[in-house]
């Protein structure tokens, strides 16, 4: 269907809507603070999780996702000098669990690897990424340790620069 205004089909005006919504909207991140004082990253959204994902992972940043579920990709920063423990990563990973469709599952099993191992492949869909290399755990979906902090301490967090 044409429109007379401006030429622009009922189609166009949707792919060219999507494509502001995508390049002009800003992340919703989601910040936790797990004990220990990491840093815990959670993407809202596709948008999101690609941004987490292709921009904001860095080489030794842990990444995580519950396995064979739609979730938020979530990043356990990396600290220099330090690896979190054991039960940092169970942590980190049931808060991956929460923040998907399996959340009401008793069990989920979470996928982690570190940032190097994850890229996203040239035409893949908005959200989508291949790993290489990881680990599944199997954890309770759980954010209750977890300290959400406020939106004004998501903009003071320091810019990490990418050194690939």
């Amino acid at each position: 269907m044409r429109d007379s205004s401006n030429g622009f089909t009922e189609s166009n005006r949707q792919a060219e809507a999507r494509r502001v919504a995508l390049t002009d909207s800003k992340p919703r991140i989601v910040v936790y603070e797990l004990p220990g004082e990491w840093t815990l990253l959670v993407g809202a959204t596709d948008v999101d999780n690609d941004y987490l994902s292709t921009t904001l992972v860095e080489r030794d940043d842990w990444w995580f996702h519950a396995d064979g579920a739609p979730g938020s990709h979530v990043i356990l920063r990396s600290k220099p000098g330090e690896r979190p423990g054991r039960e940092t990563l169970r942590q980190a990973a049931a808060v991956a669990a929460y923040h998907s469709k399996a959340r009401t599952a008793g069990t989920v099993r979470v996928y982690c690897t570190r940032g190097r191992y994850v890229r996203k492949p040239h035409g893949t869909e908005t959200g989508t990424v291949e790993v290489s290399k990881g680990t599944v755990m199997k954890v309770r979906p759980d954010k209750n340790f977890a300290i959400r902090l406020s939106p004004k301490a998501k903009l003071e967090a320091p810019q990490r620069m990418n050194h690939n």
